[in-house]
């Protein structure tokens, strides 16, 4: 198998078990009871980010792809990178709203009466 090939599986496999450690429950709900038993222990937090947790699933993947030692590491950061990539584009996008707006808006949408008609 040539390079490109090991790098697209690799980066493929990244994703697939950092989204599987960070994101799912496991089978028989494997995974959700390590994140809970890891806690806030110091492996716990680098199972809530995808990104931090696909720099540490990558490295032996990246020996997967070469064993040379200055590609190995621009490979790892790649498979690292790849991941995350495929992570932003099939996860649902964050909205953040400005808060002072939303507060508006829901003070609008209040059950409080504003007018003498609604004080009955």
């Amino acid at each position: 198998m040539e390079f490109w090939a090991r790098f697209l599986v690799a980066v493929l496999a990244t994703w697939r078990v950092s989204h599987l450690l960070a994101r799912e429950d496991g089978p028989a709900g494997l995974v959700l009871r390590l994140r809970r038993a890891l806690g806030d222990g110091a492996l716990g937090p680098l199972f809530d980010c995808f990104k931090c947790l696909s720099l540490w699933i990558a490295a032996p993947f990246a020996c997967f792809v070469t064993l040379e030692p200055l590609p190995l590491v621009v490979t790892w950061l790649a498979l690292s990178g790849g991941a995350s990539l495929l992570e932003a584009a099939t996860s649902e996008a964050v909205v953040i709203h400005d808060l002072s707006q939303r507060a508006s808006e829901e003070h609008r949408d209040a059950v409080l009466r504003s007018t003498p008609d609604d004080a009955r």
